[in-house]
């Protein structure tokens, strides 16, 4: 797609470590109540613990890659411990140390591998916004093949097997980044002349607390938007298990699990299109504003919500057919790639010098705050009808997009006061 070589690098090694990392989890629950006879209450708290930690413990890894291993040395370690913790799984005495060693390698391993992203391009390359669009589609890829490889194996062979194949994964995506290191940029370090305060210039355009306020601000926002989008493996399971007529010609019946498939598949075939528009915009000039794009991509989320509340809500019946449901991810995969994407690479262009890695662990930081947010809000599922339920999603995601929109002028000053200062230097 004309993108730098360090991309592809970047993009396979990253969807080898997805493909690890949601193979393990597809297995994680069905193993621990069927292998190791945990009840449903423990292995669903244990479930949850463990999904919440691997985005709570980048907070402490970014930091420690920004200041002592550096991002290529970060990635390496953090990998190999996720790896070791994958085939550890394979022992039922080791399954607690596993999950600790995944959890802890993650937290070295996720934020410094996008933060290298930014370095492949000038500042005037057209093709930088475009990147993180296409680095999201390795998440996505690695996302839809884990399940039906790592599953399958691990219900027709075995657990181990599954949890086998997540390891061997991990390390063939080790393997694809220690070869292809070349072609990566050198990490940066917290210049000296910033911290001995010779560079003014410098100073101002890496204020902490100027960058802390606009990207916190936005990472709020963000998680409240994940509070809406992160019900597609939650209440919108539940749906399409009771109120989705998922009956095909012949009398086949789709299986529910198909349609969490739909949104990976769809962020695959989507983005080169987007890709390939936002980048005729950029050499016009024309390219909307991050914050903006964001903005559009959580109404776009909330028209998906909408959809359902309407259909939902004229269904006397009590199912709706499948297409309904199949357009709702169509439209929510569309504004998922105008979001997510858009707002991790945000996040990388204005991390200041010196904190790439510790700036994209604050914005895997609202995922957290984001899943937590979606459990309580999937609380009201069955308190509420699915109408009105529907339309509150609505609400939620729209609420974000009006709050992104009042943030992109706050999100541009400093965009541009960044770019400026990078320039001066």
């Amino acid at each position: 797609m004309g993108q730098p070589r360090g991309l592809t690098i970047l993009f396979l090694t990253e969807m080898w470590e997805i493909f690890s990392y949601y193979g393990m989890r597809s297995l994680l629950v069905y193993y621990m109540t069927k292998q190791l006879l945990l009840g449903q209450q423990q292995a669903s708290l244990i479930y949850g613990i463990y999904t919440a930690t691997v985005y709570f413990t980048p907070i402490i890894g970014g930091a420690i890659s920004d200041r002592w291993l550096g991002r290529r040395r970060a990635v390496i370690i953090g990998g190999s411990i996720m790896a070791i913790g994958h085939f550890m799984m394979a022992s039922e005495a080791f399954f607690y140390f596993a999950l600790a060693a995944i959890a802890i390698g993650n937290g070295l391993f996720l934020p410094s591998l996008p933060s290298q992203i930014d370095g492949l391009y000038t500042q005037e390359d057209p093709r930088r916004g475009s990147a993180y669009n296409i680095y999201y589609v390795g998440i996505n890829l690695g996302g839809l093949l884990a399940p039906l490889v790592c599953g399958t194996l691990g219900e027709v062979y075995g657990w181990h097997w599954g949890f086998g194949a997540a390891g061997i994964g991990m390390l063939l995506g080790l393997a694809i980044y220690i070869f292809g290191r070349r072609y990566l940029p050198p990490d940066s370090k917290i210049p000296k002349r910033q911290e001995a305060g010779l560079n003014p210039v410098s100073r101002a355009a890496t204020d902490l607390r100027r960058t802390v306020l606009v990207l916190g601000a936005i990472g709020l926002t963000v998680m409240l938007f994940r509070g809406a989008y992160e019900q597609v493996g939650n209440t919108i399971a539940l749906w399409a298990d009771s109120a989705v007529d998922r009956v095909v010609a012949g009398g086949l019946s789709i299986p529910m699990t198909w349609f969490q498939a739909l949104n990976p598949l769809l962020v695959i075939l989507l983005t080169p299109l987007f890709v390939a528009h936002w980048t005729r915009q950029a050499v016009k000039g024309r390219e909307p504003a991050p914050a903006r794009k964001m903005s559009f991509g959580a109404l776009g989320v909330a028209a998906a919500y909408l959809l359902l509340a309407a259909v939902s809500g004229a269904s006397s019946a009590g199912q709706v057919s499948w297409l309904w449901l199949a357009l709702f991810f169509l439209i929510l995969t569309a504004g998922e790639l105008f979001i997510l994407p858009i707002g991790l690479g945000l996040f990388a262009r204005l991390a200041p010098e010196g904190y790439g890695a510790t700036t994209i662990a604050a914005w895997f930081f609202a995922a957290f705050g984001g899943n937590l947010l979606a459990g309580v809000l999937g609380m009201l599922w069955s308190v509420i009808g699915h109408t009105e339920y529907f339309a509150l999603m609505a609400g939620v995601a729209a609420t974000a997009g009006l709050a992104l929109w009042l943030l992109d002028g706050p999100a541009g000053q400093l965009k541009k006061t960044h770019a400026a200062v990078l320039g001066s230097e």
